[in-house]
């Protein structure tokens, strides 16, 4: 059984493919998604955020917004806007954020390897959020969202997929974020057979993104049950290789000092890092150092060397911060669930923590240095889950650009 293979992919006519290609669903809500499709009937929002199509107020996991989502998706079919590849191919995606480029292979990856977590996760699934998956998958007969994969970079396979890029691409647009979304077709039965032996060689590949879509995969595909070979045993993902991947800062802002003063505090935190104020914003430069803004001022955090664990969850920075400084200083247990903590991704710059604890509705906020790939692989590889929050990769990819139809 493959890894990864070939399919017959449904996307939209090159000359609509503007029209069509939307933000991901999970990064919008339903008051910005309706923004962003207003005057844009052909928005792929219509399918993957299809509640904006009906009385405002209506709940996102509400029956009949997957029955409107499979409307919508009929309803593009039937004006010819999107149309299926007449043959099972691979597609391969570039993606453009200012200087950043990496280049990925869009592919149908095996759910039985999922299953037996060769296709390995990091991160703990919500019920909530598998479910809606679940049901959008059921209601459209397809795969919309994909799954972001990575590989441990291997020159052999990153210049077969490069080799692509020399022909012209079937699409080239720019999003109304900047960036950039590049797709070719790879219709070459020599290179397609190349390509799939050499994922067939990988000993795993690595979720970065999309643990609810491919636990929604597997339970749509165990549900089913059309066999091992059918498409419905395999799920939408592109994959990147590991050293072309983007990983932001994750931030954390908190609402009080949990009764402490800010001297006392400070006293506190000093116990276990090394504090020096500065008078510019902190961007940590490296791992286990931090930045604080409180009452007005940056602070530069160094934990103490000897408290960083060798464990691969425990090492992390944001098990550091919560281990040495949220649980214990701060009394946030859990923050997955406490109302006190929130978090923000790096895309949005250190300015936005300033503005949220100078508003007066935070105390404090912590700036990260990025988690790393060769970090969210290890963990992955010894079985482990990462805390929450603890990657923002960008650029995102685009919803609607190619989707997996399960038969």
């Amino acid at each position: 059984m493959s890894l990864i293979r070939p399919f017959a992919g449904l996307r939209p006519l090159p000359e609509r493919a503007n029209e069509v290609v939307a933000p991901p669903y999970d990064v919008l809500n339903s008051e910005e998604a309706r923004e962003r499709a207003a005057g844009r009937p052909w928005s792929f929002l219509h399918i993957s955020k299809a509640e904006i199509d009906l009385p405002e107020g209506t709940d996102p996991y509400d029956p009949a917004v997957y029955a409107r989502a499979a409307e919508n998706l009929e309803r593009m079919l039937q004006a010819g806007i999107l149309k299926r590849d007449p043959k099972p191919v691979y597609y391969v995606y570039r993606l453009t954020m200012g200087d950043h480029s990496q280049t990925g292979l869009v592919a149908a990856a095996s759910v039985a390897e999922y299953d037996r977590n060769r296709i390995r996760k990091h991160e703990f699934t919500r019920p909530a959020k598998e479910d809606d998956r679940v049901r959008q998958i059921e209601a459209l007969n397809a795969q919309t969202g994909p799954v972001l994969l990575a590989y441990r970079a291997q020159p052999e396979v990153d210049q077969l997929i490069e080799s692509v890029t020399s022909s012209p691409p079937e699409y080239d647009l720019e999003a109304d974020d900047g960036v950039r979304h590049t797709l070719w077709v790879v219709d070459d039965e020599q290179l397609i057979r190349r390509l799939t032996e050499a994922f067939d060689r990988m000993d795993a590949i690595y979720i970065a993104d999309g643990h609810h879509r491919s636990a929604a995969a597997s339970r749509v595909a165990a549900s089913l049950n059309r066999g091992p070979d059918a498409m419905s045993s395999y799920f939408l993902s592109v994959i990147f290789p590991h050293d072309q991947m983007k990983i932001l800062d994750y931030n954390r802002v908190v609402k009080d000092l949990n009764g402490l003063g800010k001297e006392e505090l400070l006293q506190r935190i000093g116990e276990s890092f090394d504090i020096r104020q500065e008078q510019q914003p902190v961007s940590p430069a490296r791992p286990g150092e931090f930045g604080m803004y409180l009452d007005g001022h940056w602070y530069r955090l160094n934990i103490h060397p000897e408290l960083v664990p060798e464990d691969p969850v425990a090492r992390l920075d944001v098990s550091l911060l919560a281990d040495h400084l949220l649980r214990p200083l701060l009394g946030i247990e859990d923050p997955r669930t406490d109302p006190r903590i929130d978090f923000v991704g790096g895309i949005r710059g250190l300015g936005e923590l300033e503005k949220r604890v100078d508003s007066g509705e935070m105390a404090l906020a912590f700036s990260m240095y990025p988690t790393s790939m060769d970090d969210l692989m290890a963990v992955a590889d010894a079985d482990e889950v990462m805390p929450p929050k603890s990657t923002w990769f960008e650029p995102k990819l685009a919803d609607g650009l190619v989707s997996h139809v399960l038969d």
